[in-house]
């Protein structure tokens, strides 16, 4: 065979069928392909989502006093100068720093004195990533010349916070004096803070006099700098702050002050503003403790357990630097509302507090469900209605109420007519049912017990056509109930 007859059609079935027989060949080859077809790693599949949530960006406002008064002397040099020299020097460390973003506002800069301009407050740089030498540049060039509008420059402060759903928002006010327009910075930080602008602002005083202290202390959270040397120690503190979150572990209570309640959803909001900030569900950890969580020191909060009902911890602060332990009672113990068969599958039962009108779960049969310890009242919509009053629940102990298997009652009527069903209450008789008056006929399920079934036909003009049935009816039973 030649090297061309080798490569014709001829050539390719000589060879195989002398050496490896076609057949048998091709059979191989097949599954030798679909093997490492099948075999390939699939890569379209998507991978698990290991992925850290990404923390949320701090944006440092920093609102910076340009009035005049910062042309007086401080030590070693004005006070514009030392201010702007450690705030620079802030500016620096800040612009290497992950998830953060600075802006700056200041006041006092643009109208001289007298006349006294109270609008003299401007956002000289935006929020930006990368904007720190436009920063370093406006506070080198700042010549001190007006008055001090602070009200108006943290009023004005709210529109200088683009929208953000994962930031903090920070303000750091450095002035060397209090406000001088008439207007209330305590009001209007305080309004601020309950809308979710800003947390609570840091105020850094530059030599602020003992008198004027007070002023601030509404405001935010005052650092003040009695010398030069102090003014970086504080800067530093702030930004420290600022930029730190801290740890905190929150303990679910049992009866007896164990923290060994846990699984259940926790919402931390913001005390000052109402806002939303965290949803955790808490776990205990493979040492046996609750685990950490990382919480904002400056925020102030309220936090809801969402037991059955909730339990709510009010005014929680945590502080900087130091493991923070939250305690809740949140003491728990399971309802078990049993039936037999499948009747009142999905049947919901309504719970409440006792003596409280207020229905806190629609529990589903046979479905437990945890619940603070204490006591219940049960309305279950069978027919007819049980009200279970005083249920006892109590800590890790499962209470069990069952529902009795019901009867069943299939209604003829002769003619379409006016018909109810009522249960037999001593020597009393207590509305169950109505049954439509455009019908013939009606199987209902009934509880144990007896009852009178009034029933008159929907055309009889007279009284005396009214008739009534007593019947007997016992749990798994079934008869038919004729009315004339």
């Amino acid at each position: 065979m030649t090297t061309f007859d080798l490569f014709t059609e001829r050539g390719i079935c000589q060879f195989f069928s002398k050496r490896y027989k076609l057949k048998s060949f091709l059979f191989h080859f097949a599954f030798i392909f679909i093997g490492i077809f099948y075999l390939q790693p699939s890569y379209s599949q998507t991978p698990k989502d290991n992925t850290k949530p990404v923390p949320p960006t701090t944006r440092i406002l920093f609102i910076f006093d340009c009035s005049q008064s910062m042309a007086g002397r401080w030590e070693s040099d004005k006070k514009i100068n030392i201010a702007r020299k450690f705030l620079i020097h802030t500016i620096d460390s800040l612009e290497k720093t992950e998830y953060t973003e600075m802006a700056l506002r200041v006041y006092g800069h643009q109208s001289p004195v007298p006349p006294q301009d109270c609008g003299d407050t401007r956002l000289e740089v935006p929020f930006a990533k990368g904007n720190a030498p436009k920063i370093r540049q406006k506070l080198r060039y700042l010549i001190p010349k007006g008055t001090t509008p602070i009200a108006n420059s943290l009023a004005q402060s709210a529109n200088d916070f683009p929208k953000c759903d994962n930031c903090r928002n920070i303000v750091i006010l450095i002035t060397d004096g209090i406000e001088k327009c008439d207007g209330d910075p305590c009001a209007v930080s305080t309004e601020l803070q309950k809308e979710g602008i800003f947390l609570e602002p840091f105020i850094i005083g530059i030599g602020l006099d003992p008198d004027f202290r007070e002023t601030f202390e509404c405001v935010g959270k005052l650092y003040n700098a009695d010398d030069e040397s102090r003014f970086q120690h504080v800067l530093n503190v702030v930004i420290t702050e600022a930029l730190n979150s801290t740890t905190a572990q929150v303990n679910l209570l049992d009866q007896d002050g164990y923290p060994s309640e846990t699984n259940i959803a926790m919402s931390f909001y913001d005390s000052n503003s109402g806002r939303l900030k965290y949803n955790y569900i808490h776990t205990i950890n493979n040492r046996g403790k609750p685990d950490t969580i990382i919480l904002d020191p400056l925020i102030e909060y309220r936090l809801v357990v969402h037991t059955l009902p909730p339990v709510v911890v009010d005014h929680i602060k945590v502080f900087k630097g130091k493991h923070n332990i939250i305690a809740a009672d949140a003491p728990q113990g399971t309802l078990n509302i049993k039936t037999k068969g499948t009747r009142y599958k999905n049947l919901k039962v309504l719970v409440r507090k006792s003596e409280d009108t207020h229905t806190i779960n629609m529990q589903t049969v046979d479905l437990p469900e945890k619940y603070i310890i204490g006591k219940y009242d049960l309305e279950i919509p069978v027919l007819p209605r049980i009200n279970v009053k005083d249920v006892t629940i109590k800590q890790s102990v499962t209470t069990t109420v069952s529902i009795p298997v019901p009867g069943i009652i299939t209604l003829l009527m002769t003619n379409p007519g006016y018909c109810s069903i009522y249960i037999e209450r001593g020597l009393e008789l207590e509305w169950v049912y109505n049954v439509s008056s455009d019908i013939t006929h009606e199987t209902i399920a009934l509880q144990p017990g007896t009852y009178r079934v009034i029933y008159r036909p929907k055309f009889a003009k007279s009284i005396y056509y009214t008739s009534e049935k007593r019947i007997v009816v016992r749990s798994g039973s079934s008869q038919s109930v004729k009315l004339h």
